[in-house]
Order: structure tokens, then sequence, then C-alpha cells
């Protein structure tokens, strides 16, 4: 049995959770509590040396980590449904969408680093949420602009099935919405998000569904 080591408001586990789902796979989840710390115990850090989640640990105990890297194991090893088109060209499309979200956007704002801007740097929560809100807004903006304008967006980022990028959009959707972050200058983006939650495996892989959401 596969298991991913996640925690249920994790962007990155959430993506490989939606990448899992729609490639049909059966999969146990052990939950790693970042709020926490427990991604800084011994037995994760034996998984994973950087104290991340998520790791996604196959049969023979072999670890995969790095939730893009998961992802495109994933369409390597269990092609069908692809998450990645046939064309290099418009591979390299949505591999760019997905690491606007999950290189540009994210790293800047998961938890660690805002624990680190009030904990360290002594950030209030005022401050802390307008950081959040400004790479959001300054991401969100160049990837509406992107979508709207190209005619290789479809009912998905690309196309009309969903790919990596989709994988990477909803939850990066999904934590805008919980910080309160105005998607109005957004249609294209929230257009796509909602088709995306129309889907039972974009809804199986919701963090409010997850058995450590409780």
């Amino acid at each position: 049995m596969t298991t991913l080591f996640g925690y249920f408001r994790s962007s990155a586990a959430y993506r490989v959770r939606i990448a899992l789902n729609l490639k049909g796979l059966d999969y146990d989840q052990v939950p790693v509590n970042l709020v926490k710390s427990e991604q800084r115990g011994g037995d994760h850090l034996a998984r994973n040396p950087q104290g991340l989640v998520p790791s996604l640990v196959l049969d023979d105990s072999t670890v995969v980590n790095q939730s893009l890297a998961i992802c495109e194991y994933l369409d390597e090893v269990y092609p069908m449904p692809a998450l990645l088109p046939v064309n290099a060209l418009a591979r390299a499309r949505v591999r760019a969408l997905a690491q606007l979200v999950a290189c540009d956007i994210h790293p800047l704002n998961n938890l660690r680093v805002l624990k680190y801007l009030v904990g360290e740097l002594g950030t209030d929560e005022t401050a802390k949420l307008a950081w959040y809100r400004h790479w959001v807004t300054e991401g969100f903006a160049a990837l509406e602009t992107t979508l709207a304008t190209d005619p290789s967006s479809g009912d998905f980022c690309h196309g009309n099935t969903p790919t990596l990028a989709d994988i990477c959009l909803i939850p990066q959707v999904y934590n805008a919405e919980r910080f309160e972050c105005d998607l109005a200058a957004y249609p294209t983006i929230q257009r796509i998000a909602a088709h995306c939650r129309s889907l039972p495996a974009f809804t199986k892989a919701a963090p409010e569904v997850q058995p450590d959401a409780g």
C-alpha cells in the first residue's frame, strides 16, 4: 500500500492527494502535524531530511519527496489519465503554470515562513497578512493574465482535462480564500477553480474532509 505522509492544510500534500485521486490510486494517509512541529521529529526526518511534507512511501519502503516530483513520478508510472500533455511545448506551458504557483507564490507564504515572520522577526498579525496577500496578488495577477489571454486555456488551466497546473492551482486558491484574499480581479482563476472543485478527485482531496482535519 502506498502511504502519504502529509498535513491536511499543506498545499503540497493537497497537490499529491489530487494527483493520487485523479489516477484512481488507493493510498493510506499518516498525518504529520505541522503546527505541533511533528515534521521535525526523528521518524519524519528519516523520511524527509528537510522536515517537510509530503512524503510518499511506496510498497517497497522507497520514499519520494517534493510534491511536483511525486506528481510527475505518478504520471510516469501510471500514465493514464495524463497529468501532462503529449506535446513538448504544451508540457512546458503546464509546468510553467504549475511552477508559478509552487515555486513563486507558495514558498513565500507557507507555514514555516509565516511562523518565522512572527516568531523570529516579531511581525504582527496585520503585517503577516499584508505579506501573505501581497505575494498572492503578485502571483495571481500574472497567472490570471496568462490564463485569460492564452487560447490554450480551457475548462482547466490547459485545455479541457485537468493537469499538473490545476493540481497546483486549487490548493493555492484554497489558501488564498482562507487568508481572505480578494479574488475578484481573477475571474479566470475563479472559473477554473470552480470547475475543478466540481470533480470528485478534487473534492476528495479538500483539506476539510481529510482524517486529520478534525
